[in-house]
């Protein structure tokens, strides 16, 4: 497929009028899907697609289009041809856009991730096995995906990856859930058996009967999955320069009033993990690492060229969007067979769910506990608790309310699939926060 993307990008641009300039961005997947449920087989694809995009700019103006990639690149350029025409027809209709970026000369890149994934004819006998003996329902997903660009002015970037995530949940009787999920670019069956058993083991523990906590401010370990929620709302009018600068950021008072997190709390966009890729939108190279909160102080936000030239700012070349691509929170020094022992008496939350802003000015995220919650007394768990609303400010559990940060991290994934499978991730330990509050 890159070589097919890039013969196509130098076909396109033979094809520019002299005051025209061009960017193509490519996608696509060749992946296999399962679905479970009831822990049997209910539908199994295989899907191969691609998308293309492309960028149109004249003077100060400029147009987006996007179509359905083919293999046939005969046909890719028939249809490039007449959107470009079309395209053509109305840019002038279109304003001036004062913070247009252009497309640059710059460095070219290449990153090709390879997997060691199960046999497509293996993959069912690698999982369901262990699944045998419980209520399961779940969607595997594994194969390639890639992410392309190219410009007129001789950039190209490739981005492929070779990786599986299974997103699953197992199921009581009574309907009480474990929500998991297990992914990575190699396969280790033994790694998955004991995964699944730790999964169980959590199951079973939920056969009790749940309690109901009064609404309060709780002990509370919250795992790597519901940490990862929380710092994806960092995405979402948070860590961007320019929603800082609009006064729409929850980072508005780490930057104006210089309040900081907890020094334990660190956060660091590192493409070295291998979850998406270093170029933008723009076709600009991200740095390789970007520290964002050091020691609990805002060092650096995310800066896209676009804001750049709006605020007179050097760009650190973020996405349009200035959102996380692929954090990292850094482990602390709590060992995982003392989680326990240290919440002591409280709660431990393993997912988390409908996230959203309540107080965006002072950081303060609502949402549900959700799936294997547990009330834990004397280092011990005793129920599993009725789901409850929780709303706090991240100024609270990142700052003098964060405890201890567990030394084990987990890498978890985005396996959202609207219109493909998407790239990127979050790798984070689990966090004890005191007086976390649970509402109603």
């Amino acid at each position: 497929m890159e070589s097919l993307c890039r013969e196509l990008s130098k076909c396109t641009f033979q094809l520019l009028k002299k005051n025209e300039q061009l960017s193509i961005s490519f996608s696509g997947e060749n992946s296999n899907f399962i679905r479970i449920n009831e822990s049997k087989v209910r539908q199994i694809s295989n899907v191969i697609n691609g998308d293309i995009e492309i960028e149109l700019i004249i003077g100060q103006k400029k147009t987006v289009h996007g179509f359905t990639l083919t293999s046939n690149n005969n046909s890719n350029l028939i249809k490039i041809e007449s959107e470009l025409n079309k395209m053509r027809t109305y840019i002038n209709e279109l304003p001036n856009d004062p913070f247009i970026v252009l497309p640059k000369e710059g460095e070219s890149s290449k990153k090709t991730i390879k997997g060691n994934l199960i046999n497509d004819d293996d993959i069912l006998d690698s999982i369901l096995p262990p699944l045998s003996k419980v209520d399961s329902s779940g969607i595997w997903a594994s194969g390639i995906i890639f992410k392309g660009f190219a410009n007129c002015k001789g950039v190209f970037h490739w981005f492929e990856t070779e990786n599986y995530s299974f997103d699953f949940s197992l199921i009581t009787k009574d309907e009480k859930m474990v929500k998991e999920t297990y992914a990575g670019n190699y396969w280790n069956q033994k790694d998955y058996n004991q995964y699944i058993e730790n999964a169980i083991l959590k199951l079973n523990s939920l056969e009790k009967k749940n309690i109901r906590l009064k609404p309060g401010k709780y002990r509370t370990y919250i795992a790597p999955a519901g940490i990862s929620d929380l710092i994806n709302m960092f995405s979402w009018g948070g860590i961007s320069e320019s929603a800082i600068r609009q006064g729409a950021s929850s980072f508005c008072k780490m930057r104006n009033e210089n309040i900081s997190l907890n020094p334990q709390f660190n956060l660091i966009e590192d493409f070295n993990l291998g979850l998406n890729a270093r170029f933008n939108n723009y076709g600009e190279l991200s740095p390789d690492k970007l520290n964002i909160i050091s020691s609990g102080k805002l060092i650096n936000t995310l800066i896209s060229s676009r804001t750049a030239i709006e605020y007179n700012l050097e760009s650190n070349k973020a996405e349009i969007n200035e959102g996380l691509r692929t954090p990292i929170i850094a482990p602390g020094d709590m060992n995982e067979n003392d989680i326990l022992k240290k919440i002591g008496t409280g709660i431990y939350l393993s997912n988390l769910h409908y996230l959203n802003w309540s107080d965006q000015p002072n950081g303060r995220i609502t949402g549900m506990t959700r799936y294997a919650s547990f009330w834990v007394e004397n280092g011990e768990i005793k129920s599993p608790i009725e789901q409850m609303r929780f709303d706090d400010s991240f100024y609270n559990f990142f700052g003098n309310n964060l405890l201890h940060i567990s030394k084990k991290t987990q890498i978890i994934p985005d396996v959202s699939t609207y219109n493909a499978r998407s790239l990127g991730g979050v790798k984070c330990p689990g966090m004890i926060i005191d007086n976390f509050k649970l509402t109603l």
